[in-house]
């Protein structure tokens, strides 16, 4: 490999795809979370989530956008907020808010919820990464519960292996769990605030 190839690398790579019907455009970079194309767990996320037209959603670990984009775009009335806690994620998933026209969203730093104050929301979903820890993920469980209203979804996609952790988690604090679609690789779960 020569240095001219290298510094191609430096070049933003883009990605065109529908997803729930939507034509999106992402401008991505190396070094965020599946930059040559949509990731398949995102993919199953997305196609097995309800989403109202009014809903106001969060995504938690933004990346570049994928997830919270299409929210935005299915919850017209709705809002659509994406945090992350890199700040190129953050940077990106901006860039990709304004590339796709979006008016409803919001896109912030925070480390989990951190920085998500008092705020309450109808739909929170993350594309849970598995190398976090599980200390990582019980803050993310209690966060979402204390900032869920009352009948609110939580969606989540992790790699199956996480499966009985993501139940037996689902269940300590939400006291529900309900597996949407399980794949080889990667299954979706939901669970209920009362």
């Amino acid at each position: 490999m020569n240095l001219a190839e290298i510094e191609n690398y430096r070049k933003d790579l883009k990605i065109e795809e529908e997803l729930c019907g939507h034509p999106l455009q992402f401008i991505t970079t190396w070094g965020l979370f599946s930059p040559k194309s949509i990731d398949e767990g995102s993919r199953m996320l997305l196609d097995n989530m309800q989403i109202r037209t009014n809903d106001t959603c969060l995504d938690i670990g933004c990346g570049y956008g994928p997830l919270g984009i299409t929210m935005a775009k299915q919850a017209p009335q709705g809002t659509s907020v994406m945090i992350d806690k890199d700040f190129v994620a953050i940077d990106y998933t901006k860039k990709n808010v304004q590339l796709n026209g979006l008016s409803n969203c919001e896109v912030f730093l925070s480390n989990g919820l951190a920085q998500v104050g008092k705020r309450k929301f109808s739909l929170i979903t993350s594309n849970l990464p598995a190398k976090v820890g599980n200390e990582m993920l019980s803050l993310y469980m209690l966060d979402t519960f204390n900032h869920l209203e009352s009948g609110g979804r939580f969606y989540v996609v992790t790699i199956s292996g996480m499966r009985k952790f993501i139940q037996r988690s689902f269940n300590e604090f939400f006291g529900n769990y309900k597996k949407i679609k399980q794949g080889k690789t990667y299954t979706v779960a939901m669970a209920v605030k009362d």
